[in-house]
């Protein structure tokens, strides 16, 4: 997408019309940034795990999540963060408004068959966002 972002462009917008929903990975890091936000038809923006770990600690840190956050509610995005390891991150993502989370707070990296049995034996996720 970098190298021949018309290209990208033209792929993502068949996508779309396809039904496929995308997201940026890891924004605010490496090769994400705001002009894609204008280029690419994205549903979700993932918050990069170099800002989720020391949210509870460090004030900027916890600022450009709550900027993100808020950036993409204008904008008609969802976020989910990635990297979530403490009750705390949960509770000042929640605070946050952040829309979903991923990390090993919930569980580990699961082949196919292990999340299978996982998703098997939880009737109800106690950490949902929406209760």
């Amino acid at each position: 997408a970098m190298r021949d972002p018309q290209r990208a462009i033209a792929m993502i917008q068949e996508l779309h019309e396809r039904g496929v929903c995308m997201s940026i990975d890891d924004f605010g890091t490496g090769y994400s940034s705001l002009a894609q936000l204008k280029k690419f038809q994205v549903r979700k923006l993932k918050i990069d795990q170099s800002f989720v770990r020391d949210i509870a600690t460090n004030a900027e840190d916890r600022a450009i999540v709550g900027a993100i956050v808020q950036m993409a509610r204008n904008l008609g995005l969802l976020t989910i963060a990635e990297g979530v390891e403490t009750a705390e991150q949960i509770s000042i993502l929640r605070a946050e408004g952040c829309n979903e989370m991923q990390g090993y707070y919930f569980s580990k990296p699961l082949s196919a068959v292990q999340f299978e049995q996982f998703a098997r034996t939880r009737e109800s996720c106690p950490d949902r966002l929406d209760a």
